[in-house]
């Protein structure tokens, strides 16, 4: 399969013009399917990233005064835009990504939403009016974009990871820089020109692709101009960043990275908690943050879900991500093929078991197999590293809280899955798990409407919901006598 469209557009997006990078290099996109190179994207520079800082800062003053309703109109045209083309935006993240046509559709419809429900929250930035206690004055609360925002996106959700951060940007009336995972940049240019398409002022949105990451980005901070960073990837990456901000001190978001415990009780409905865990652990081929990782199931169940879930991984179909019948598709490269093999062979050279799965596959693109371990010792590394791939490790537990004292010890918490039918414990185990999400009998928690983010060493902020929008919101607060 190849790009559908000729009119792909490969250069940066500055100022509403498509630009070649000032070096002249490019960078190959490849199809992790089948290793070949789709095309190659602009380079950008130092130079470049301070261009496009130029411009988001040229358009800043205008769309911030720009009417709500003016705002949430264009959200609105961008998510029916995105709905129209829906099956493009599909077939090119299957291609550039790798994950199966299923998966990649069901992400575009995440991702329009999030334009749908920022068109809908840009009409609704309420202040707040106060008398003062001692009565002395009247005392005015309301709120302002805080400036020229820097995203940077990650390669798995290419498309979802890019509108949950410009909707809310341009809902509060901020413009933006958008810097794209190298490995998946074809969607995010896609998605300028489709913001293009449905009247974003040029220099609203701004996207530029670097294979300089480090140096772009750090002179992008160091522009005094720029007042938000919103960051979704590795939390060591992110504590890079948080030091950085730290020089200007400036507003952080921080989606990082996840460590999602998964716990079947053993009066949970068996069948139910299969059908979660292969979608919490096995949508984008396990390539996600909110992936279950550590799956820990109570004694009393352990052979007999072990036995269903080999059923279902068992039959799944791997295969390049864009044909009609892949259930998995390709890792997103040849390291992380390498680095999730690692932590199986770890595994086993501890103890471990393979139930299903475990050895690399010899054929052309980035495969690996589904993979259950059992028997999973307590200090094997998959327990306490992201897997970042289709491998379930599984460990027993007896008691409540052996399953509690597990499913948190880790660094970090930004989301947990729990399976039982009974609501009081439910409840219980959700509240002690120290985690900014929890799905309580369902292995999908993402929802544009709710605040997505976590605890500890996985973020600051919350994206989604109203929170998402007050990220790009500072409070002014005005003490008026009359």
């Amino acid at each position: 399969m190849r790009l559908e469209r000729t009119d792909m557009k490969t250069d940066l997006f500055i100022g509403g013009a498509w630009l070649a990078a000032s070096g002249g290099n490019r960078i190959d996109v490849i199809n992790p399917s089948t290793e070949e190179k789709l095309t190659a994207v602009a380079d950008a520079t130092v130079e470049d990233g301070l261009k496009a800082v130029d411009a988001a800062a040229d358009a800043a003053a205008d769309w911030a005064q720009t009417s709500p309703r003016h705002r949430a109109d264009i959200l609105r045209k961008c998510y029916d835009l995105m709905m129209r083309d829906k099956e493009f935006y599909a077939r090119l993240i299957s291609l550039e990504n790798g994950k199966s046509l299923n998966d990649s559709r069901g992400e575009v419809g995440y991702a329009a939403e999030f334009f749908r429900w920022y068109s809908e929250e840009a009409v609704r930035i309420i202040g707040d009016f106060a008398i003062a206690p001692s009565g002395t004055n009247r005392m005015l609360v309301q709120h302002q974009p805080v400036g020229i925002a820097l995203l940077v996106t990650p390669w798995n959700f290419p498309a979802a990871m890019a509108t949950r951060k410009i909707g809310p940007a341009l809902a509060a009336g901020c413009t933006c820089v958008l810097k794209p995972a190298t490995e998946t940049p074809l969607t995010a240019y896609a998605i300028a020109a489709l913001m293009a398409e449905a009247g974003v002022p040029d220099g609203v949105v701004n996207v530029i692709t670097t294979s300089s990451s480090g140096k772009v980005v750090s002179a992008i901070m160091d522009d005094p101009r720029v007042r938000k960073i919103s960051f979704t990837g590795s939390t060591e990456v992110g504590r890079i960043l948080l030091k950085k901000a730290s020089e200007s001190v400036m507003n952080c978001s921080m989606e990082l990275g996840g460590n999602a415990p998964y716990i079947v009780f053993d009066d949970a409905d068996l069948n139910k908690a299969v059908d979660g865990l292969m979608i919490a652990k096995m949508r984008n081929g396990g390539e996600a943050c909110t992936a279950a990782n550590r799956i820990y199931v109570q004694s009393g169940v352990y052979e007999a879900f072990a036995k269903k879930l080999n059923d279902r991984m068992g039959a799944m179909r791997l295969g390049a991500g864009e044909s009609e019948d892949t259930e998995c598709g390709p890792m997103i490269n040849a390291d992380a093929v390498e680095r999730i093999n690692e932590l199986v062979q770890d595994a086993v050279e501890k103890g471990a078991e393979l139930m299903l799965g475990g050895q690399k596959e010899k054929r052309q693109g980035y495969f690996y197999p589904p993979t259950i371990i059992v028997n999973t010792p307590s200090d094997a590394k998959c327990l306490h590293e992201e897997i970042f791939g289709p491998v379930v490790p599984l460990v027993s537990f007896d008691t409540e809280e052996q399953a509690i004292a597990a499913a948190n010890n880790t660094e970090y918490g930004l989301v947990a899955y729990v399976y039982t039918q009974d609501l009081a414990q439910g409840l219980r185990v959700c509240e002690q798990i120290e985690a900014g999400m929890v799905g309580l009998n369902r292995g999908l928690v993402s929802d544009p409407a709710a605040p997505f983010g976590g605890t500890k060493q996985s973020g600051l902020g919350r994206e989604g919901g109203h929170e998402g929008m007050l990220e790009y919101l500072e409070k002014k607060y005005i003490a008026v006598d009359w």
